[in-house]
């Protein structure tokens, strides 16, 4: 079928408008219909994509601007397949998670769109395009829908992200005044002798560097995203960080990887220090808070430095051999599609404590297995996920970044470690809170799992279960794609 990214794209919109013009009875149940059609197209796509392939596929291009060499053109290699296929997984887990208004409900929607298009689009005008448009429905939900302090959560994350994608785009004109394209697969063929002269190069550099580094987030651009992601309704939360927050490491792979090499080598050590204080950072921060929401914002902080970790280890340190390269590209990979599907279930357990007890706060918690065995049991495996407890979809990817960074970052890498440490301290004292001693005062009432909250944790669990035990399902999806990033770096 042709055109079937273009299709996948306008499907949600498709039902942004029909929630906004028809005014349904059951929004959510509205929303939830075009998400399974959005999936169904998912499925489509990776079933005509040729795993054995290298490159990108199912392209489709039209003139859309050529004034500025700006075309609608968008395609996927194994990455952006990952990265749809988790859109298609979460944005049902996140409506799932509660009901939520029409307006809610549509901007969800908008938002599935926009990253359906920033995960495909392979010009930098369409991509920076669907970029922002991702962006707004985030601002909207925390502002109208977020409960205490969403005024000042929702400044400070439109603030973070709109000077980000300024520096961003300031960037990307550079190289457009000085190489005439904006072309994703252009532009990379030139960084491979250097894109930019100069000092220009650095400040075109930084720009794209601080713009994709707020998205992340890397510390220190990371402070917007406990407050937003503890005053956003749950299912927003699931979206925020099973979602929005891959478009940063997406854009380090796609954008600033292929266009500056040799700046990336030059400017590692630094690079690689930041990402090292997420990582050891972040769980000391989630150690210390009493809010679980900003305990698991926190924590993903840290997992998502794992990403980059592996990343800039192979990128920005000294060369190794093809298998090192090729096995912490794929921990990155798989630990993008692993973090999201796991940081969504741990908001989507938070939730429901919260939707149970009216707070958030860990003191208010105890001895919820005596009330709750099947909640507290089912929460125990999304922690251990995170954890990366082998078994689980969470050890694969650490471990491969891990073996990969070692051989190039040794010092770094060992550093880095020590955040598994302080991650699974943190989850241990939560677990010990929320699960053990005796029964609260208040808890005693609580209900364990209904039905319909069995039906979305159940395959969401196994999920894990199945990447945990039987991974290759997944490597299958970008083996050929990691092949090529290796052999490009190399």
């Amino acid at each position: 079928m042709a055109d079937l990214i273009t299709f996948l794209i306008l499907i949600p919109i498709v039902g942004a408008i029909a929630l906004y013009v028809g005014r349904p009875g059951s929004p959510r149940v509205v929303a939830l219909v075009f998400n399974g059609l959005s999936f169904f197209y998912a499925l489509m796509l990776w079933q005509k994509f040729d795993t054995g392939a290298a490159g990108l596929q199912l392209i489709e291009r039209h003139a859309w601007i050529p004034s500025i060499g700006a075309e609608y053109v968008v395609g996927i290699d194994g990455l952006s397949l990952l990265l749809v296929l988790l859109t298609s997984i979460v944005f049902p887990f996140a409506f799932s998670a509660q009901k939520l208004e029409r307006g809610a409900c549509s901007l969800l929607l908008v938002m599935q769109a926009a990253l359906y298009g920033t995960f495909t689009a392979q010009n930098f005008v369409l991509w920076f395009l669907f970029y922002e448009m991702s962006l707004v429905p985030a601002f909207l939900l925390i502002k109208i829908y977020g409960g205490e302090n969403r005024d000042y959560a929702a400044v400070k994350f439109f603030l973070y992200t709109f000077l980000g994608s300024v520096a961003m785009l300031l960037a990307f004109l550079g190289i457009y005044f000085a190489k005439g394209t904006f072309d994703f697969e252009k532009l990379a063929d030139l960084g491979k002798a250097g894109l930019l002269t100069g000092n220009v190069r650095w400040f075109v550099f930084a720009g794209i560097f601080l713009g994709l580094a707020v998205k992340v987030p890397v510390f220190p651009f990371h402070t917007w995203l406990p407050d937003a992601y503890q005053t956003a309704p749950t299912g927003v939360s699931m979206v925020l960080t099973g979602t929005l927050s891959k478009m940063g490491v997406y854009g380090f792979i796609r954008l600033l990887v292929p266009l500056f090499p040799q700046e990336i080598k030059i400017a590692g050590p630094w690079i690689l220090t930041l990402v090292v204080c997420s990582i050891v950072f972040a769980p000391l921060a989630a150690w210390r808070q009493r809010d679980l929401k900003r305990m698991v914002a926190y924590l993903s902080i840290n997992h998502l430095g794992y990403c980059l970790l592996g990343l800039f280890a192979i990128t920005a340190a000294l060369p190794t051999g093809p298998i090192d390269k090729q096995a912490a590209l794929s921990g990155v990979f798989l630990q993008i599609f692993n973090h999201g599907v796991t940081a969504a279930a741990l908001f989507y357990f938070v939730g429901l404590l919260e939707q149970r007890s009216g707070s958030r706060n860990i003191d208010d918690f105890g001895g919820l297995m005596q009330c709750t065995p099947l909640l507290c049991g089912w929460m125990s495996v999304s922690m251990f996920s995170s954890l990366g407890l082998p078994g689980l979809n969470g050890f694969i990817g650490e471990f491969l970044i891990f073996k990969g960074s070692f051989a190039t970052a040794a010092a770094f890498t060992a550093i880095a470690v020590i955040g598994l440490l302080f991650t699974a301290v943190t989850f241990v004292r939560a677990m010990q809170s929320l699960f053990s001693g005796p029964l609260a005062e208040g808890c005693a009432g609580y209900h364990d799992l209904l039905l319909r909250e069995k039906f979305v944790i159940v395959p969401v669990t196994l999920l894990m279960f199945a990447i945990g035990l039987n991974p290759q399902f997944i490597f299958n999806t970008f083996n050929a794609t990691v092949a090529q990033m290796a052999r490009l770096l190399g």
